[in-house]
Formats: C-alpha cells, sequence, structure tokens
C-alpha cells in the first residue's frame, strides 16, 4: 500500500499555502529554541487571536461558555489552549498533544572553570544525542537566571548577527588515532562536552589589597565574570540558579536547491508543536472543545513538574470545568475518557543512505504526508500506546474526508531501536490516542531537516481532526 508522493497533486494554490505555513513556522524556531520561549512565542500567537489567560479568568470570577478561548501556563514550560465547543465538555475533547523540549545541552550548576588560559562552562546533555555531533558547531546559550530578590534574568548570547557564538573543540586529525579507534558513542566524552566562552587574560581585581604593590595577576575567568557582571548583573554564585542551554545557533533555513525541505535545530519536536498550534488558532469553534496541549521533558520521560505525567493539564481540565459550572470529579472522569487525541510526535524518515536500520514496507518517508504510528515503544511494543483498530479506522476516514495526505509507520526495524510519546500517559485516562506526525531526517541532531509537503499536510490533518464529527 505505497502511499502517493503529495508534491505531485499540489496546485499552485496549495505551493503558495505551503510557503506561507513554512515562513511562520521557521520563524516560531528561530524565536523559540526553548521550552520557555515556545511557552512566550505560544501565548503571543495565541492572545493575538483572541485568548485569554486562564489564570485571570479565574481570578476575576468569571465564567466561561461556548465559543472562550483561554490558555494555561505550566511554570513558564508548558502550556494548554482550550477553545469551548457548542457540545458539553463532558462528552470529551478533540486533543492534539506535542511536546517542546529538545535534545541539547544544559550548564550545570556549578559550570564555570578555566584551564591553561582558556574558560569553560561544564555540561550535561539533554535527551538522547550523539555527542560527537555536538563539537565544533557554533553554539549559542539561551535560558533565564533566577536572582535571590525574585527577578529573572532572561539570556540569548549567539543569535544575532553581532553576538559572538560558542564551541566545543574537538581533537585534531593528526592526533586522533587512539581517538578514531573508540566506539562512536564514546569517541566524545559527556564529561568533554564543555563550551569554550573565552581565552583573553585580564587583570585580576583585588579589592581587599588594593593599596599594595604588588604583581598583577591575569585570567581570563576575571574576564568573563566582568562581562557578565555588566551585562547581566550577575555573579558567579548566580550560576546555582540558572537554567541555561547550549543550543546550536543560526536560524532555521530551506534546504535543497528546490526548496522543498526545512533545515533548523529542534524539529523534534517543535514541527508538531507549531502545526498543532496553527490548526487551532484558524479552526472556528466546534461541537467539540478543541485543545492543543505542549509539554515539556518529552525526551527525559516526561517527568517533572512540567512534563506529561505531571497533574498540569488534568488540574487545567478541572479548572476549566469549574468556570463552565461543571466540575465534579465525575465530569472530570468523564471529559478525559471521553475524549479523543492525536499524540504528535515526530517519525524517522526512511534514509537510503542507511536503509538497513529501516522496514521499507512500514517506514515513513518524505514528501508522503502525516504520519501514523498506531504503536511505538521498544523490541516487543515494551513501552507503547496501541491505538485499537477502531479508533484507527475513524482516523482514517477522518482524514480521507478531508483529503490529508498521510502515511503509517513504525520506528525502524523491530529489535533494532524504538522510542516513545506522551500517548501512553494520556491513554491512561481512557481516552482513545494515535501517535501521529512529521518524518523526520537526522532525528535528534543538532540540525533535523523536514519536508514542506509533510508541515503542510500535519497541519491540514490536525485541524481536519479538531473540526471531524462523530
Amino acid at each position: 500500500m505505497e502511499r502517493k508522493n503529495c508534491w505531485k497533486t499540489y496546485t499552485a494554490e496549495d505551493l503558495k499555502a505551503i510557503e506561507e505555513l513554512c515562513t511562520g513556522y521557521r520563524a516560531f524556531l528561530d524565536t523559540g529554541k526553548t521550552e520557555r520561549e515556545c511557552v512566550v512565542e505560544t501565548v503571543r500567537m495565541a492572545e493575538e487571536a483572541g485568548y485569554r489567560d486562564l489564570a485571570q479568568v479565574i481570578e476575576s470570577g468569571e465564567t466561561l461558555d461556548e465559543g472562550d478561548r483561554v490558555y494555561a501556563v505550566c511554570r513558564g514550560k508548558a502550556v494548554a489552549l482550550f477553545q469551548i465547543g457548542t457540545r458539553p465538555v463532558t462528552d470529551g475533547m478533540r486533543i492534539l498533544g506535542a511536546h517542546i523540549d529538545s535534545p541539547r545541552l544544559d550548564v550545570k550548576q556549578n559550570p564555570f572553570y578555566e584551564d591553561t588560559d582558556i574558560a569553560y562552562l561544564d555540561t550535561h546533555y539533554y535527551g538522547g544525542v550523539k555527542k560527537y555531533q555536538w563539537v565544533t558547531i557554533p553554539l549559542s546559550l539561551h535560558g533565564v537566571v533566577a536572582m535571590k530578590d525574585g527577578s529573572v534574568l532572561n539570556v540569548k548570547i549567539g543569535e544575532d548577527e553581532s553576538d559572538p557564538v560558542l564551541c566545543i573543540s574537538d581533537l585534531l586529525i593528526h592526533l586522533s588515532a587512539d581517538q578514531l579507534e573508540k566506539k562512536a558513542r564514546v569517541v566524545i566524552e559527556g564529561e568533554n562536552l564543555d563550551v569554550i566562552v573565552g581565552s583573553r587574560p585580564v587583570p585580576e581585581k583585588d579589592e581587599k589589597n588594593a593599596d599594595e604593590e604588588k604583581e598583577e595577576k591575569y585570567s581570563v575567568r576575571a574576564g568573563i565574570l566582568a562581562i557578565l557582571k555588566e551585562k547581566y548583573d550577575m555573579e558567579e554564585e548566580d550560576f546555582l540558579s540558572a537554567e541555561l542551554e547550549i543550543v546550536p545557533a543560526g536560524h532555521a533555513r530551506d534546504c535543497g536547491l528546490d526548496r522543498s525541505m526545512i533545515l533548523a535545530y529542534g524539529q523534534d519536536d517543535r514541527v508538531c508543536a507549531y502545526t498543532s498550534l496553527s490548526a487551532l488558532l484558524r479552526t472556528p469553534v466546534q461541537a467539540y472543545t478543541s485543545c492543543t496541549l505542549l509539554v515539556d521533558k518529552e525526551e527525559i520521560g516526561s517527568v517533572g513538574a512540567t512534563g506529561m505525567q505531571s497533574r498540569f493539564f488534568e488540574n487545567t481540565v478541572a479548572e476549566l470545568l469549574d468556570r463552565l459550572g461543571m466540575y465534579s470529579e465525575l465530569n472530570l472522569r468523564r471529559t478525559l475518557e471521553n475524549s479523543r487525541m492525536l499524540s504528535s510526535d515526530v517519525s524517522a524518515a526512511y534514509d537510503p543512505l542507511y536503509g538497513s536500520a529501516f522496514e521499507k514496507k512500514n517506514a515513513a518517508y518524505f514528501g508522503r504526508g502525516l504520519v501514523f504510528n498506531k504503536f511505538t515503544g521498544a523490541r516487543g511494543k515494551s513501552g507503547s500506546n496501541d491505538a485499537d483498530a477502531e479508533y484507527v479506522a475513524w482516523v482514517r476516514r477522518v482524514m480521507d474526508d478531508a483529503n490529508v495526505g498521510f502515511q503509517t509507520a513504525e520506528l525502524g526495524k523491530v529489535d533494532k531501536g524504538g522510542g516513545g510519546t506522551i500517548a501512553y500517559i494520556s491513554a491512561l485516562y481512557g481516552m482513545d490516542v494515535i501517535d501521529s506526525g512529521v518524518a523526520v531526517l537526522s532525528m535528534h541532531a543538532p540540525f533535523e531537516i523536514t519536508s514542506k509537503a509533510d508541515i503542510y499536510e500535519a497541519e491540514k490533518g490536525y485541524a481536519a481532526f479538531l473540526e471531524a464529527r462523530d
């Protein structure tokens, strides 16, 4: 059952719509390189479309009714958006769920050191990465520093053309005989992913002995700390309460001489997050309440207060029911169980250069549309959500009725590997859930590749799902 390449079916109108969608998507990727930045941009777009902060609705004692649009934010790193439908929410919602965290390097709490006139920030990689891919590429620093007085500093260095960039060094090929004998997973050690931040020694200030004549000491460390103090009023100890992420520097770019693809950092899973958000914002009020849920920590198991395993989403739905005058524990359970969800996460695109890792009949292909994974997991479907046949049939009908290009896939050959999403967590409520998303080449690399056709079909498919009736 080979699926048709969607590019072969597009009209001039479709091609124009693809470019408009992908222009917005590239801007989203450039603005949101961390989960916090994604939430800020999501809220901006939502408020522009008429969404209001649910916390403010609750504080003012207002109620909600059909057609109202609200959002809720969890600790600046997860967000849920709702558009109230004409049917009771207890009949269930149509939920698009994606994650906005991506593999990266996190700066440690005590990271700053100098060795042989070079200053470094010590890091700890986040999520599944091939460590050797992160050396000798331009890197930027994003995040926040929380101060003891309660203020929070936003940090972004390395994205503007006038900014310096950071980098991790590698051993020169002339001296690499021993290094190249190692397996790829250890050719670059995790503890060696330390980021170079400076190399110019400057005089150290010694306030205690300022009046004494003595030999002047120089250090690179002093210069970097002076820069942090001047630019951010930040002391070295403030690293203790910072969340700083090292990510690839540079903008999302069109890829290929035909401009048919996008090359960018963080497309897993922001390609699904953006298309889910875009679909919601352009969808008029439906019978069922529409929801887009963007969460954190998926790359490390959906843990923590901002991951899908937290009670954030459940608590927010409870608050929504309360504002609708419908809250009870039973109504909350009915709402969640009666809901239908697309767990939107990327799938591995078939790569002819590494074809032996894929089973070609059940692989996702570039340009063939939105990918549905009936199950994920590893080996014997361990850790999987496995959607039932009846729900898969319903999804097929919805996509076909809306003329959405789609395909089905598994993540590589059996016993070759595997992966998971947030689907199994949502399924714990008893709702229907299936994995869906966009095929990606070089997944989890510093720069990933997607097809513009698949991005377009994903957004169409998500909109069709929100607009679907029984």
